[in-house]
């Protein structure tokens, strides 16, 4: 997976297979541009591979929040 591929996904980006909120960027070789939520960005991500730069931001599910909480302080 390629962090290089900045902007940051914002909550407008959606899944192009099912419309959820988008976490995984992919500009495939080829042109063009696909966004996946979380799970059909890992469902997909094997057979894209290969023909795409994957910008994968699904980590953000999973952080804690601990550093906003530290911002606050």
């Amino acid at each position: 997976m390629n962090a290089a591929l900045a902007p940051t996904l914002t909550a407008a980006d959606r899944c192009d297979r099912c419309g959820a909120q988008a976490y995984v960027r992919v500009r495939l070789h080829s042109g063009g541009e696909l966004f996946f939520c979380a799970h059909h960005g890992r469902k997909h991500a094997p057979a894209l591979q290969d023909h795409a730069d994957i910008h994968d931001e699904s980590q953000r599910l999973v952080d804690d929040g601990s550093d906003a909480v530290a911002d606050l302080a």
